[in-house]
């Protein structure tokens, strides 16, 4: 899920009111952590109660362009508002969450293959820090998407976070379950076993 999240453009989608530009034709917009993409639909295939140009899924003619600034360092324009450059800072944490858990896959079958526990713990370790750096991934893009529409405010935007949004989330959510579960099972005694001795003492103690 963090990779489908991370390598696809559906985090955001912006739609300027359906009729901004004519009565045919409008324009949205779905951007992701590499590039954007515009897409022209026609309006008779929108939704009438819809106020809104969209959803980017109905067919169109579609132009996606990556973003110069992490090559050049030019920002992206679209709908006369400039990208801010915090939508690099999201890549990068996200490429690094895809780091920290490649090591921790790593170390989980460094553990099965070899039966030595202690690989758990390094592996919990890159679990948990991998889901926090997506979910800060997160909201560092979210206020670049904020930074983006407060730029210019000629053309009136809606904006809406997109189905890749949902894949991060919950990647980041099952990343840090799974790391404390890792973390459970490597330490050197069960919680549940340590407890139950000490009740069996005390009620044998009890009735002696």
């Amino acid at each position: 899920m963090t990779v489908l999240g991370v390598g696809t453009e559906f985090w955001v989608e912006l739609s300027p009111p359906k009729h901004f530009y004519n009565n045919q034709t409008c324009l949205t917009a779905h951007l992701g952590l590499w590039k954007g993409c515009t897409k022209t639909l026609w309006v008779a295939d929108i939704d009438p109660e819809r106020e809104t140009c969209g959803p980017a899924e109905l067919p169109g003619e579609t132009n996606c362009t990556y973003f110069k600034y992490f090559t050049t360092g030019e920002n992206a324009v679209m709908f006369q508002k400039t990208t801010h450059k915090s939508n690099m800072a999201s890549a990068m944490l996200a490429m690094f969450s895809l780091f920290l858990m490649v090591m921790g896959a790593i170390c989980i079958t460094m553990s099965l293959s070899k039966e030595i526990l202690f690989f758990l713990k390094p592996a919990s370790v890159c679990f948990i820090l991998s889901g926090v750096l997506v979910l800060l991934s997160l909201l560092v893009f979210h206020q670049s998407v904020l930074a983006f529409l407060s730029s210019d405010h000629s053309v009136p935007l809606h904006h809406e976070l997109a189905w890749s949004v949902s894949c991060i989330g919950c990647a980041g959510a099952v990343l840090i379950v799974g790391g404390i579960l890792f973390l459970l099972l490597a330490l050197p005694y069960s919680p549940w076993q340590r407890c139950l001795p000490q009740k069996n003492t005390s009620s044998n103690s009890g009735g002696t």
